[in-house]
């Protein structure tokens, strides 16, 4: 039995003509049908009409040496944003200009770098790739999202709002890394891996010369915040012209290395240990001296009566060497013990 085979756009096998679609631009009803024309389907206009422009691509990597948290903070990052990209570890003898040309490979004009050190100490560089300006940045207190279960929630792939600190428009340095953390963090508008929906927030709040991040959901009910995470401090070391290098545009000058703040914690733990040994070294002098005094009385020596003195006689020759006899006749201890039976 031969299978009918039928052109596209020709007639079936039954001589009927094929249905065609109507799309309408604004999803109204259709007009009229025309004559000829049944069974029209109206297809409703996409969501964004608009075009892709901002190609924004951000890629987060790290250097080998990082520990559990940062990698899932590096996570929830790529999830977060949709204009990330991802990158193999880079290797510690690397220099970091080496970064620009990873970057440039990868097609991304932004870069987040976390460099370890030591596996305890964090460091973030946040870039524009490949002429600057770049910030390095010492990261504190990070908690991820697995680690907070807070109650908010976001759908992936939403376009965040930013918020800054009013603090960001009073002095220079915090202008330009409120710009760096706008193109970075901000998602491109209409990206084909974002969703065109605002529920959730990003916060930038400067307190105690630091720099905090949250994430929160916004509620449609009442516009009220609920975190949803991850969290994390930046404490800002300098900011240099160039990507990863180059003049420096500024330098904090109250920022203390983790190095120097250990050594810190060091000698003001063997200073209290050194005050406290010296406590109890006059501690135990003055209970001697206390004992001292108690111990001696005043009206001791009243009913003591001197004692005749004995007169010294110096021998001039040796004493006389005492002979010991010994017993001839005394059994051994083995002839004794034989008696004994």
């Amino acid at each position: 039995m031969s299978t009918l085979k039928r052109k596209r756009g020709g007639k079936g096998p039954g001589g009927k003509k094929a249905k065609k679609v109507k799309v309408t631009e604004n999803g109204g009803p259709p007009s009229k049908p025309e004559q000829g024309q049944t069974h029209e389907i109206s297809v409703p206009a996409p969501v964004s009409l608009g075009k892709w422009t901002n190609k924004e691509r951000v890629l987060i990597f790290s250097s080998r040496g990082i520990n559990f948290r940062t990698r899932h903070l590096m996570q929830d990052l790529r999830t977060m944003m949709p204009h990330a990209k991802a990158d193999t570890k880079m290797d510690r003898k690397d220099k970091l200009f080496v970064i620009n040309e990873v970057c440039e490979i990868k097609n991304c004009n932004k870069c987040l770098f976390f460099e370890a050190k030591k596996k305890q100490d964090l460091y973030m560089w946040i870039a524009n790739s490949p002429h600057g300006p770049s910030a390095k940045f010492l990261v504190q207190n990070i908690h991820t999202l697995a680690e907070l279960k807070m109650t908010g929630n976001c759908l992936k792939g939403s376009r965040p709002l930013l918020s800054f600190d009013p603090k960001f428009d009073k002095e220079p340095h915090y202008a330009l890394l409120k710009e760096l953390f706008t193109q970075t963090f901000s998602t491109p508008h209409y990206h084909p891996k974002s969703q065109p929906f605002v529920d959730h927030v990003y916060t930038f709040t400067i307190a105690d010369n630091r720099i905090w991040f949250r994430n929160y959901q916004i509620i449609e009910e009442d516009a009220s915040l609920v975190e949803i995470g991850p969290r994390f401090v930046l404490n800002l070391i300098k900011v240099f012209q160039g990507s990863f290098g180059g003049a420096t545009l500024y330098e904090n000058p109250q920022f203390t290395s983790p190095n120097m703040h250990r050594r810190q914690i060091r000698l003001a733990t063997a200073a209290r240990l050194r005050e406290k040994q010296m406590v109890r070294e006059l501690q135990k002098i003055k209970r001697t001296e206390a004992k001292e005094e108690v111990g001696k009385d005043i009206t001791a020596d009243v009913f003591v009566t001197p004692a005749d003195e004995k007169p010294v006689q110096i021998e001039t020759e040796p004493p006389e060497r005492k002979v010991v006899k010994k017993n001839k006749h005394k059994a051994f201890k083995r002839q004794r013990m034989q008696r004994g039976r």
